[in-house]
């Protein structure tokens, strides 16, 4: 399959791009990124628009935390915290270092992050879909995002509220920092 990446960022996607991998809070303690690029595939870019036009219909906007990782990213994460519960194994290789997965929460009209019962990457059980042990705000909010993005042809990951990506993502090449139009590390 051909290698079709799309540069998610203003103005041609209305998000905001907080990568967490391009700053020293996330679990390695310091920037995996060098440059906060984003990328998506193709495909998966098309689906992501469709989820920002469903969420500015109800006044909101998407924050994202990551996008496409390359698999030497995917290993430095994987060599600072090996949790397959969370992680996948860079030898099988991630949807995201695939360039069809996004890690994500929603915003409101003040650009305000809505609660979701816990942080972005918090690897605990609380983080998983379907809790009731979080706040019902928050289990409210994870339902929405969770429709907002399974609306617009995303699949979603039981244990973590904020990750999506395509149906059959292993059908989709590995991507490598070298495969990028501009390097991320």
């Amino acid at each position: 399959m051909k290698l079709d990446l799309v540069a998610i960022a203003p103005p041609d996607f209305d998000v905001d791009v907080t990568l967490a991998y391009a700053t020293d809070a996330n679990l390695t303690g310091r920037p995996v990124y060098r440059n906060a690029e984003c990328w998506l595939h193709r495909e998966a870019a098309e689906k992501l628009a469709t989820a920002v036009a469903l969420a500015r219909a109800l006044g909101l906007r998407l924050r994202i935390f990551d996008a496409l990782r390359p698999t030497e990213a995917q290993w430095a994460l994987w060599n600072a915290r090996p949790d397959p519960e969370f992680l996948a194994d860079p030898r099988r290789g991630s949807p995201h270092s695939r360039g069809v997965a996004v890690d994500l929460t929603l915003l409101d009209a003040e650009g305000k992050e809505l609660d979701m019962g816990t942080a972005f990457d918090a690897f605990t059980p609380l983080s998983h879909h379907a809790r009731t042990d979080v706040p019902v705000e928050a289990q409210r909010n994870r339902l929405l995002l969770m429709g907002l993005m399974t609306s617009a042809g995303w699949d979603f990951y039981r244990n973590e509220w904020w990750h999506y990506q395509l149906f059959d993502a292993r059908r989709y090449p590995l991507v490598s920092d070298a495969d990028l139009p501009r390097p991320m590390m």
